[in-house]
């Protein structure tokens, strides 16, 4: 089947005043469709066109030179972004606060702290230069670590493809078009609000499936 663009969990306007309605307008209707679209017609008469879009992004390698361009963009962007609207919440409904039980302890055996953690993740977003992602993957084993793609790359395209591997399980947009109506030029502002909007229940469950510990 080809792909379809998911609805928000949430209304638009549900993740004031962090992130505005007028970008999540823009950023799901507009940018998440336009991938979706593009990747259904970079695949339409392969044998991948009937691949859910996470086995399609791990089979780069596969894809006929010309499809492998297009398909990476535009799946990969597609798959980021199904993950990156399911990751956050409402502030104070479900948005912000710090995580707990197994995620949490994964979190401090890596980091050493929730603090030390934030601190370095939003260093992964801010030292992307141009486009990409900042993610908390988990890797074999259980143990989480952050890495940083560019462009719409996600981990599960595998190191030699995004430069870094492991199982998504957080990532953070910091595309322009993320950001810049409301924050303009400033990034670290943008990332330090995305804080108050993210779903540790969602990620724990995330951790959970990727067989954290």
């Amino acid at each position: 089947m080809p792909f379809t663009l998911p609805a928000l969990p949430y209304e638009k306007n549900a993740l004031e005043p962090h992130i505005d309605a007028a970008t999540m307008e823009i950023h799901h209707g507009k940018h998440h469709k336009a991938y979706v679209d593009n990747a259904n017609k970079a695949l339409e008469g392969t044998k991948f066109a009937d691949m859910d879009p996470i086995t399609v992004i791990k089979s780069l390698a596969d894809l006929p030179d010309d499809k492998r361009g297009p398909v990476r963009n535009n799946a990969g962007g597609h798959v980021n972004h199904s993950m990156f609207w399911q990751i956050m919440a409402a502030p104070g409904n479900g948005g912000g606060g710090e995580p707990t039980g197994p995620l949490a302890a994964a979190i401090n055996a890596s980091f050493g702290s929730f603090a030390a953690f934030k601190e370095k993740f939003q260093d992964a977003g801010a030292k992307r230069f141009g486009s990409g992602w900042a993610w908390l993957c988990v890797m074999p084993g259980g143990k989480v670590e952050i890495c940083s793609t560019p462009n719409q790359d996600n981990p599960l395209m595998g190191k030699a493809i995004a430069g870094c591997d492991g199982t998504p399980i957080l990532g953070l947009d910091v595309w322009e078009h993320a950001y810049y109506l409301k924050y303009q030029n400033k990034r670290p502002d943008y990332m330090a609000a995305w804080w108050n909007v993210v779903n540790w229940a969602k990620v724990s469950e995330n951790f959970s499936n990727a067989g954290g510990k």
